[in-house]
């Protein structure tokens, strides 16, 4: 199977699947069964974290504290680091299979989903590009980023994971995730990142100046999620909505 799907199937999330952080990780059983699918979704307020957080030995009581005030903590199986959840965030997730190492066709998920984000982004009159951003949360060389005031600032993030397509041989199921900060305030989801890595005992901080979403970049926030869904149709490998 071609690590670029020809088309993926768009699904609209449940109000109830979309509330969880973890919803796009039910794509991969879809994807195994009925082929490459795609959603775009929003989630409530919360901070989500990769497995390897679990070392730190406050972790724990880190999650209890954070839930009680209003950011519950979820642990995913992509990689990277924390990143804020919530309204104003939007995640566009692609699950498909593919025969051979993930290794084989992991910069093809990367690539594929930082094409489309960027059409996405270009149709809100943005023009963004894949960069690493030092002092943003979970950054990596598959941001996007923009330029602004002079400086390369993170827009959006990507990640992924893979799994074997059990009984399936030499297959993978895998999820490519991107997120948009579309309109939401920057400095304070990098604050709730901070005070978290703070409470874990970690010593990674983020810089505020190193993210921006799109409301702030362009002055303005009404209309945005609808346009991203439009712009979102228009892509060639993006086929017609349907309900999970």
């Amino acid at each position: 199977m071609s690590a670029r799907p020809a088309c993926f199937t768009l699904l609209t999330p449940t109000a109830e699947t979309g509330a969880d952080g973890r919803h796009d990780e039910s794509l991969l059983e879809i994807a195994t069964r009925h082929g490459p699918v795609a959603s775009l979704w929003q989630t409530r307020r919360s901070l989500v974290v990769p497995r390897s957080y679990r070392r730190f030995d406050a972790f724990a009581s880190a999650c209890d504290r954070f839930a009680a005030q209003g950011w519950p903590v979820s642990i995913r199986q992509t990689g990277g680091g924390i990143v804020p959840q919530g309204p104003g965030i939007v995640n566009l997730s692609l699950a498909y299979c593919v025969q051979g190492p993930p290794m084989q066709h992991s910069e093809a998920g990367y690539l594929l989903i930082c094409r489309i984000l960027t059409h996405v982004l270009h149709v809100l009159g943005i023009e963004a590009f894949p960069a690493a951003v030092e002092g943003s949360f979970c950054d990596g060389r598959y941001n996007l980023a923009v330029r602004w005031r002079g400086e390369t600032v993170k827009i959006a993030g990507t990640a992924q994971s893979w799994r074997r397509v059990p009984g399936g041989g030499d297959q993978y199921v895998g999820l490519v995730h991107g997120l948009v900060l579309l309109d939401t305030d920057s400095a304070f989801l990098t604050q709730a990142a901070n005070a978290f890595e703070e409470a874990i005992g970690s010593e990674r901080r983020y810089q505020a100046g190193k993210v921006i979403s799109a409301a702030e970049l362009l002055g303005r926030s009404q209309g945005l999620w609808g346009r991203i869904e439009e712009a979102l149709k228009q892509v060639d490998v993006i086929g017609r909505p349907d309900e999970t």
